[in-house]
């Protein structure tokens, strides 16, 4: 895999913690979690003022397009901690025919094929497996 600035520069996070989606109970977002006491799942919070702050649309833009375009967003703290796979952005495609053929609508499919698994499933693996190294 090359390299990516993603991986190698340091970056704030402004994920402030996670949040039961029915209790609202809080979660340390430094550790790995399943679901929450009550079993619901785990929602990510947010300094958007921080984010608004540090972030702009041309800087994201001038980065490598993988998934650790967005650092900031993301729970892993260090670059130490970074375990990658090669996860590449996935485009959204747009399917006009099938959707004439099933009578109308906008039909839009993700290419989770690019990830090095070919799935999904790509994703959320290495921000365990990271997350797990942290």
């Amino acid at each position: 895999m090359k390299s990516s600035d993603n991986l190698t520069t340091e970056r704030p996070t402004f994920v402030t913690h996670l949040e039961c989606a029915m209790e609202g109970d809080h979660y340390p977002a430094d550790q790995v979690h399943n679901l929450s006491k009550a079993g619901k799942p785990l929602l990510v919070r947010y300094d958007l003022a921080g984010v608004k702050q540090a972030l702009t649309k041309d800087a994201l833009a001038q980065r490598p397009a993988d998934m650790w375009r967005y650092r900031e967003l993301l729970p892993v703290r260090k670059c130490q901690d970074i375990v990658s796979l090669g996860e590449v952005m996935t485009p959204l495609i747009n399917l006009p025919k099938l959707s004439k053929k099933l009578g109308g609508g906008e039909i839009i499919v993700k290419d989770e094929g690019r990830l090095p698994t070919g799935s999904f499933k790509a994703r959320g693996l290495v921000m365990a497996v990271s997350m797990g190294k942290a």
